[in-house]
């Protein structure tokens, strides 16, 4: 379970010095360290279900969301996290894996986010539309078609069956959230080349 500072010391009326038993649970391993005032009572707990508690708001995406969905082939280690208007990249290293954080536009994204929950805990994770148009967002602008496959098939690894099960309306409505000529390239190409 995620426990804060303010709730834990708030569970520690009977104690006069909170900080001291807060210090001491941690060597004891009571409680684990994820970051600076947040803890997790279970070490074995995976480190996707806690990245919206490391910085946020967040959701993950990108990469690790990608590999989630079966996209790409590779098994992703680092959680790869969206936010918006931090105007930088954060990354954390904690015994429960490597988080990164990385901007999206503002009105893209609260759109096309799946609340997932898992016993105790609940995390939010973009569709797989929004994943691949959340990472072409953040790579260099690709100028034709033939780019835009290059890196999709060749530089990326995207699965193509999976790629021909994309929602076209979905990817069509986030085209033009996020003011992107890569995300407007992908919005074009599945129109063209993805049968209904």
């Amino acid at each position: 379970m995620i426990i804060t500072n303010d709730i834990y010391k708030k569970k520690l009326n009977n104690y006069g010095n909170k900080n001291t038993k807060l210090s001491r649970d941690v060597k004891t391993k009571e409680l684990y360290r994820i970051i600076n005032g947040v803890y997790e009572t279970n070490p074995n707990t995976p480190g996707y279900l806690l990245a919206g508690s490391i910085y946020g708001p967040s959701y993950i995406s990108f990469d690790y969301a990608l590999s989630f969905y079966g996209m790409i082939p590779e098994r992703v280690t680092t959680i790869t996290c969206a936010t918006n208007s931090k105007k930088k990249i954060k990354e954390y290293n904690t015994m429960f894996g490597v988080f990164t954080f990385r901007d999206v536009p503002v009105l893209a994204y609260p759109e096309e986010l799946i609340l997932k929950v898992e016993g105790e805990y609940s995390y939010q994770i973009a569709t797989k539309e929004k994943a691949l148009c959340d990472k072409l967002y953040i790579l260099s602008p690709l100028k034709n078609y033939t780019e835009l496959e290059n890196m999709l098939f060749n530089d990326l690894r995207i699965d193509r069956d999976e790629f021909n099960k994309l929602d076209k309306i979905k990817i069509e409505k986030l085209g033009e959230l996020y003011h992107s000529s890569n995300v407007k390239l992908l919005s074009k190409y599945i129109r063209r080349n993805i049968n209904e």
